[in-house]
């Protein structure tokens, strides 16, 4: 059978696993409910486990058949869920108040567990071994760092060759259509932080007070206004302001107004430019109105970079695997990001979405991160088998395209 037809067989198992963890999100580093699933599942499987110390990981290591010291494949699931209280109305949501699986990190854990099945029935086969990364802390906690700070990238006792993630969309995509493209993927991210003191008072007499409010306003207007005229639009760079915080009473102009910033770019260059403008701009509007600001510029994930060569693979695999029409060619890098940058900043490899929509119209399904985000758990079995495809056949191209072993 192929690994298609064994991964239809794991459906029904992998859907329970899903919802189980649906039902019980976890967010951030720490996720112990999670981590007792995940090892559950992998109970009984002739895998080397080893969990994080100073995260909620699973590290699992699949040995192949083929003579030590051969090639390594790493594969990726992240596990955390979102600080969103679920609003689906599933049969399955979330039982835990603010905290909902709405990136479908869910599906990826069950879908990576699918895989390590899989390929555990097939590892005498293996010319190399298998690293399955169980992650927890990708949104917004770096988890990915953190594991290769502890060596998941080295949890087989040598370098991994190749890596594979894999993220479901609950829109954009038709359900089970494959989308990726060569080179950036998704963007780099940082944090614009900043807080502008000034001098309370009261708000009927302003000319006796330094009012903070009317500087960070102006500060965001302006931030938006410098992206359009300081950076080149063919190398985007995304500013959203997404908190604001100032003052108690309608009549009392506060001491301070803080607020923060996320900040999107595709290149190393409008990172750098970006950092450095952004700070100035808020420090020069602060001192023309006689206040000062403290502003924080701090990078977070690096742009995630699909290797030609890997995506080249990843998407031929899922034409001979699937069919031609399911995979699709995205035009566009888009403007998330990813931790899993982190690992292929350092390992060729390459991140693929695949379309997981509930509702029947990708054009008009609530996004990830939507409390109504729904994802079809039906895509889990061949999300399963693409991850244990490109293990397989890559571990045996790599085997391939080893120097041979002098003879005497």
């Amino acid at each position: 059978m192929s690994l298609r037809d064994d991964a239809r067989e794991l459906q029904g198992e992998l859907a329970v696993l899903r919802r189980a963890l649906h039902r019980e999100p976890e967010i951030g580093l720490h996720l112990p409910r999670t981590q007792e699933k995940v090892l559950a599942a992998l109970d009984g499987l002739p895998l080397e486990i080893s969990t994080g110390g100073s995260l909620s990981s699973v590290t699992a290591v699949l040995r192949g058949g083929g003579a030590p010291g051969g090639p390594v494949v790493l594969l990726r699931g992240d596990m955390d869920a979102l600080p969103v209280t679920e609003r689906t109305g599933a049969e399955f949501a979330s039982r835990i108040a603010g905290a909902m699986h709405a990136c479908g990190h869910d599906l990826h854990t069950a879908g990576l567990v699918g895989a390590a099945r899989l390929l555990a029935d097939r590892r005498e086969g293996l010319p190399g071994d298998v690293v399955f990364m169980f992650q927890p802390g990708e949104e917004g906690w770096d988890g990915a760092g953190h594991m290769v700070e502890e060596g998941v990238l080295e949890a087989a006792g040598r370098p991994v060759d190749a890596a594979y993630g894999l993220h479901v969309s609950s829109s954009s995509y038709p359900t089970g259509v494959f989308a990726s493209r060569p080179g950036p993927l998704m963007a780099a991210s940082a944090g614009l932080h900043v807080r502008v003191v000034g001098a309370g008072g009261h708000g009927s007499r302003p000319h006796d007070s330094l009012d903070p409010i009317q500087a960070a306003c102006e500060m965001v207007t302006a931030l938006q206004t410098m992206v359009t005229r300081r950076f080149d639009v063919f190398d985007p760079v995304v500013v959203t302001v997404g908190t604001f915080h100032a003052g108690t009473r309608r009549n009392i102009i506060p001491d301070d107004a803080a607020f923060e910033a996320t900040v999107r770019t595709f290149s190393p260059a409008a990172a750098e430019r970006i950092a450095e403008v952004s700070v100035r701009l808020c420090q020069d509007i602060a001192t023309a109105h006689g206040l000062t600001a403290e502003v924080d510029f701090v990078p977070e994930y690096p742009v995630t970079v699909n290797d030609g060569a890997e995506h080249d693979f990843l998407a031929d695999t899922v034409r001979e695997a699937f069919g031609e029409e399911r995979f699709q060619a995205m035009a566009d890098p888009i403007t998330g990001s990813e931790d899993f940058s982190r690992v292929l900043d350092r390992v060729p490899g390459a991140f693929v979405f695949l379309g997981a929509d509930a509702t029947g119209d990708p054009e008009t399904a609530p996004t990830n991160h939507s409390p109504l985000a729904a994802f079809d758990d039906a895509v889990l079995s061949d999300g399963a088998a693409l991850l244990a495809e490109l293990a397989v056949r890559r571990l045996d191209r790599l085997a391939e395209e080893a120097p041979c072993a002098p003879t005497t």
